[in-house]
């Protein structure tokens, strides 16, 4: 016998973060629990059976951390906390849910969404070197970029270095207009972005000057020492075993170094080792080294990305 259940929301703002866009929680709260839920003014209504309300209504306050504040959920902090349920993980869950890594310039609350996205901020914070891999969207390198950022303006370290090799992804940099900078800047963009978001853009190119802030391709890392610096290398999967090798021997004293990439996505020439993989082989027993590795579950972009990761796994198989 269907039964129902009603929740009072305290105010407006709440109501919208846990509904979602084009109500898009709600649908996958009702997908997770097989519930109906339809929000009415600050009211939110579940029904269905009485095991289906009950697990919907602990989902939605496993949430509340979160929702209460106005705070919007992704489809991200949904699957999580239903993962949480089902392995007993619920107090991990509320100390994902108050870890507020940073805040951007917009005041928008930056957190792990999952449980790897926390173990990875984790070992950034507490390695001199991480490796991460995982697909698309993941946040492998946005969340790099804040914790980076975070310990520069915090003067934990005195520079911030980002750098990618510039390889191909089907175009030519020579038919791009400009000198090297201006062409390699297109591949450079996703970092600038994710700094922006923390620093303001106008701030950006005196920091640059003065050499605080450096964002370069692989090669301009060749021969130097990178001391007091927390380096990120990013894309790399496109890097030869011999690029990396060199950017992994660059780490100088106080400086951290986070390498991330997608093993599945290597633009290099055929019968080409990708560096990232040889590192992966040669330094998995070396001491004081994380590597964290994500799957489509950590996918924090629009729901239909982790569907289309799916979708070229299965193909890929």
């Amino acid at each position: 016998m269907a039964e129902a259940l009603t929740i009072p929301l305290p105010n407006i703002p709440s109501a919208i973060a846990l509904v979602g866009d084009r109500e898009e929680n709600l649908k996958l709260l009702s997908q997770q629990t097989g519930a109906s839920l339809v929000l009415r003014g600050q009211e939110l209504r579940i029904s269905g059976t009485d095991q289906e309300i009950k697990l919907a209504s602990r989902l939605v306050r496993s949430l509340e951390e979160i929702w209460i504040k106005g705070n919007n959920i992704s489809s991200a902090d949904i699957l999580t906390a239903r993962q949480a349920l089902d392995t007993h993980r619920e107090e991990e869950l509320q100390e994902l849910q108050r870890d507020v890594l940073a805040k951007t310039r917009r005041g928008e609350e930056i957190r792990a969404k999952t449980f790897r996205q926390r173990q990875y901020i984790n070992a950034i914070r507490k390695r001199d070197m991480t490796f991460c891999i995982g697909p698309a969207g993941t946040g492998k390198t946005y969340l790099a970029v804040v914790v980076a950022v975070q310990a520069l303006l915090s003067n934990q370290v005195e520079k911030l270095i980002l750098t990618r090799p510039a390889v191909e992804a089907g175009e030519k940099l020579g038919f791009l207009p400009g000198d090297l900078q201006q062409k390699v800047n297109p591949y450079l963009r996703p970092l600038y972005d994710a700094i922006y978001e923390f620093i303001d853009p106008e701030k950006v190119p005196n920091l640059m000057e003065r050499g605080v802030i450096e964002v370069a391709p692989l090669a301009y890392m060749r021969g130097r020492t990178l001391n007091h610096a927390f380096v990120i290398v990013d894309e790399a999967q496109n890097t030869t075993p011999a690029q990396m090798k060199m950017v992994l021997t660059r780490l100088g004293f106080r400086s951290r170094m986070v390498v991330t990439g997608d093993t599945t996505q290597t633009d290099l020439p055929l019968n080409q080792q990708s560096g990232l993989t040889a590192a992966l082989q040669i330094l998995k027993d070396v001491d004081g080294i994380a590597f964290c590795e994500f799957s489509k579950k950590d996918v924090v972009r629009n729901p239909l990305v982790q569907r289309i990761v799916a979708a070229y796994e299965q193909y890929e198989k």
